[in-house]
């Protein structure tokens, strides 16, 4: 099990700091209507350069109606990336766990103010969690939990390749992270709702809570109630405790072997959240998601609300490491289930980035969905920390001006 660490827009707010590079040698290919869009700039901005520690991109942008949808091809192998490439997502299902709560909550199943430990008693030790964790904390990142596998050795590189097969449920990620064998176990981080700090481990809760309160898998509740009533037909969730490819056509991901040598690691095991959609298919959720197809207007509320003190005023965060841009920085930028990022014109993108091994993708847009991009890039050798340089470059050419 390896810690998928959130990954961040921030060029939005720093256009121009792009420094030039030279281009490495691969395909490019664009399709669909660009007017309104530089074309040439978002061809410039998915090709793959020698810094990008990446194997290849595709990526969709929406702007004033308009649409383009581009890909560099595998500078790997020198093969053609189909527009229509699948793709590990990692984080971004953390969007799909919170809407399904919040429909829970709608249909009076769930009570988002209510305890953690009210739902899942004895799953929290009492003797190191003794305040209550708000459900709604679990899916704005106010819960003050450890993090996924807190305290556990690193691993090698080869390692990480072997372990990428390996399957956990949600219930042996928690096992694993409150109830360790041969590490201490670890405490909340703080009170539960006075700081914001991004934390996966809570949607492990979350995942765990969605199984309780609907007696379905993970994977039941979000092909019904959001793959299905949004026709998103080529997204595959991962089938519980199996280790599965990529479905043809894929976007490669290469990881480093201890020797450098590349290895393309598209079959993977994962969560139960894991996927494997399009660009096509992500924006088709991010437009049903804010166009109210999923949720009403109560619920869909808590998409754009940044959790609050007693003060009024948005949470402090509780390091440098997150929403540290823009002119709310060192305050929360996590709604339930999303993230802002404020553009130079006073525009807010809402969306969400993840990375699974050998992949890291995003997906942005505005309230009213006139702005919309989708990108995920494949890695090239050993992870780097912050966001994808090609998604930086891609905000610069998609909103720009």
């Amino acid at each position: 099990m390896r810690r998928s660490s959130a990954l961040f827009l921030t060029a939005a707010v720093t256009f121009g700091a792009v420094a030039p590079s030279s281009v490495a040698t691969a395909a490019t290919a664009d399709t669909g209507v660009s007017a309104g869009l530089d074309r040439a700039a978002l061809r410039e901005a998915i090709a793959v350069r020698p810094d990008d520690h990446a194997s290849g991109v595709v990526a969709e942008v929406h702007k004033n109606g308009q649409t383009w949808r581009g890909t560099s091809g595998d500078v790997v192998t020198g093969k053609r990336i189909s527009p229509d490439a699948h793709f590990r997502i990692g984080s971004i299902t953390k969007p799909m766990e919170a809407v399904i709560l919040l429909q829970l909550s709608a249909e009076g199943r769930v009570d988002l103010d209510e305890s953690v430990q009210h739902y899942l008693p004895g799953l929290l030790p009492e003797d190191r969690f003794k305040e209550p964790v708000g459900v709604r904390q679990l899916l704005d990142h106010s819960s003050g939990l450890p993090h996924d596998l807190e305290g556990a050795p690193g691993v090698s590189a080869d390692e990480e390749i072997e372990r990428r097969h390996d399957y956990l449920t949600f219930d042996e990620v928690i096992r694993q992270t409150l109830r360790p064998e041969g590490r201490p176990a670890p405490g909340p981080h703080f009170s539960p709702g006075t700081r914001q700090e991004y934390n996966s481990f809570g949607y492990r809760v979350a995942g765990k809570l969605i199984e309780e309160i609907t007696g379905n898998t993970y994977q039941d509740e979000v092909t019904n109630r959001i793959l299905k009533p949004l026709k998103m037909g080529e997204t595959r969730p991962v089938a519980p405790g199996r280790s599965r490819p990529v479905p043809r056509p894929y976007l490669p991901g290469y990881l480093s072997k201890g020797d450098g040598t590349s290895v393309d690691v598209n079959v993977q095991g994962g969560l139960p959240t894991s996927m494997t959609p399009t660009t096509g298919d992500l924006d088709r959720f991010v437009s049903g998601l804010f166009d109210g197809r999923l949720l009403r207007p109560a619920q869909a509320a808590e998409l754009f609300t940044v959790p609050k003190g007693a003060d009024g005023k948005p949470l402090p965060y509780a390091d440098g490491s997150n929403c540290n841009v823009g002119p709310g920085k060192g305050t929360a930028c996590y709604s339930v289930g999303l993230m802002s990022v404020p553009l130079p014109d006073g525009t807010v993108l809402w969306g969400k980035t993840g990375s699974d091994p050998g992949y890291r993708s995003g997906v942005f847009a505005s309230r009213d969905l006139s702005r919309r991009a989708v990108y995920s890039t494949g890695t090239s050798g050993a992870p780097v920390n912050g966001a994808p340089p090609v998604s930086l470059r891609l905000s610069l050419a998609a909103f720009g001006n």
